[in-house]
């Protein structure tokens, strides 16, 4: 049975790790803004427009757009990627956090089902092994579930950064088909 002391005790960690993971969501929201208000930065003070303005015939006018087709598609994969890197740092961070969280919930909850049995009636023998039953497939289902969880992120940040390599080598390889997306 747990003590008044051992509850006060779980519910004072839930609220510092709460504490804690409110904290990170802040700092990455901070970030994900500083991002923004670089990118935007960046393409205000930039002179495209200046040098679209100075063409002297279509054809300059459309290698100027290819080239800045090219850097768009470059600059949004790398704020692209940025965002991702932010993501799923805070994603990483809240997993730290959780997983000891989710180990020691489990570990109270087998330490309760195993005093629950010892101090059970006689006769309830079959009612304690289907429930420690029971508990042991959540535990195996919830580590099931993390290992998942890390594996899809795994195949994320890989198929995310194929995806990214891929967008901007296709720019790169491919100038004539930027003159056909700006209608030339």
């Amino acid at each position: 049975m747990l003590t008044a002391e051992q509850i006060l005790a779980a519910q004072k960690a839930n609220i510092e790790t709460l504490f804690g993971l409110t904290n990170k969501a802040f700092e990455d929201v901070a970030k994900l803004v500083e991002l923004n208000v670089t990118a935007t930065k960046a393409s205000l003070s930039e002179a495209h427009t200046q040098a679209l303005l100075s063409a002297k015939d279509a054809q300059d006018l459309l290698a100027l757009q290819a080239g800045l087709f090219q850097l768009l598609v470059e600059k949004t994969a790398a704020y692209s990627r940025h965002v991702y890197e932010i993501a799923s740092g805070t994603g990483a961070e809240f997993g730290k956090d959780y997983e000891p969280e989710v180990a020691d919930g489990q570990k109270t909850l087998i330490n309760m089902v195993d005093n629950a049995a010892k101090n059970a009636p006689a006769g309830s023998e079959a009612v304690v092994a289907a429930w420690k039953s029971a508990v042991t497939a959540a535990n195996t289902a919830v580590e099931s579930v993390q290992k998942a969880v890390k594996q899809a992120g795994e195949v994320a940040d890989a198929n995310f950064n194929t995806v990214a390599a891929t967008a901007v080598n296709a720019t790169k390889t491919a100038p004539h088909q930027e003159a056909l997306v700006f209608g030339a």
